[in-house]
């Protein structure tokens, strides 16, 4: 079974690529002492990246590996249903 992402798997590299310059970035700026707002603002951008990408992969995991789990039948739909849960819960807590 392929997971949901697949399809846009080079979407979601190119965005985790682009949030791996923005915390490079961030480095950088503390480096070389950087008034703290500024990085403050920085960090915020990178965290608002990172939760659109975890929001995205939990809808593509609802989408797919629940659905499927429930077309399959059995106690599946229950344990994807339960780790959608757990990662909404942490997300959340985040």
């Amino acid at each position: 079974m392929s997971h949901g992402y697949i399809k846009d798997k080079g979407d979601y590299l190119r965005r985790l690529r682009r949030i791996e310059g923005q915390v490079r970035g961030l480095q950088r700026m503390v480096d070389e002492d950087a008034y703290c707002l500024e990085i403050l603002t920085q960090v915020s951008a990178a965290t608002k990246a990172l939760e659109s990408v975890a929001l995205r992969l939990l809808d593509e995991h609802l989408a797919h590996c629940v659905v499927a789990a429930v077309k399959a039948g059995g106690p599946d739909p229950h344990v994807k249903l339960r780790e959608a849960s757990d990662a909404i819960a942490r997300l959340v807590r985040s």
